[in-house]
């Protein structure tokens, strides 16, 4: 089984920062992708940011230039550095995992954690 703990959300006022970790533990994997996902009360869920193992990148249009993601392989791990926080911003923030274990992908997500911005 793999696990996945996250830290750093919070309440921050508009135009403010804050910094996501994510780290993955348990049973031998291979991380080939981690990433971020948000949801806002009574909206899906969201895309926020991936980055593959490799180091490509992807993020949602509404982050591009404020947010900024990245990875440590060697701790696999994930962070997200978020700048210039907007009130829409606010959401549950879900730490995302795509591993292979054995030759086999699974999805793993973390519990979330809870980013509120004030205007």
């Amino acid at each position: 089984q793999v696990q996945l703990a996250e830290s750093g959300g919070g309440l921050v006022q508009a135009g403010g920062s804050l910094r996501l970790s994510c780290a993955a533990s348990g049973s031998i994997f291979t991380v080939t992708l981690m990433g971020w996902y948000r949801q806002a009360p009574g909206l899906q869920r969201e895309l926020v940011a991936t980055i593959s193992s490799g180091g490509n990148t992807n993020y949602a249009d509404s982050v591009k230039g404020r947010f900024t993601i990245s990875i440590d392989n060697a701790k696999n791990s994930v962070f997200l550095q978020m700048n210039s926080l907007k009130p829409e911003d606010t959401a549950v923030y879900y730490c995302y995992l795509i591993a292979d274990r054995r030759g086999i992908s699974y999805d793993y997500w973390a519990q979330g954690t809870q980013v509120t911005v004030s205007s």
